[in-house]
């Protein structure tokens, strides 16, 4: 496997705080399934956690910003 968080508990991708979430989003630069991790998260709407480097604050960002612009999230 590739990603930078094999080994790491999952419990640090699911921060209470915001000294936790920049916790995560390290672990995640510059891992090279980092966009994947984004993609599925952003695709099937997960809620909770920090995946491919966004929090949930900044996926929900994201996505407002792709509805807005018209821009498809990858479902079907």
């Amino acid at each position: 496997m590739y990603a930078k968080c094999t080994g790491i508990p999952r419990a640090t991708f699911f921060p209470d705080d915001s000294v936790g979430v920049k916790v995560a989003k390290r672990v995640c630069a510059g891992c090279r399934v980092r966009s994947q991790r984004l993609d599925y998260a952003l695709a099937n709407r997960v809620e909770h956690g920090v995946w491919g480097g966004a929090s949930e604050r900044e996926r929900r960002r994201m996505l407002r910003h792709r509805r807005t612009s018209g821009r498809s999230t990858g479902r079907s």
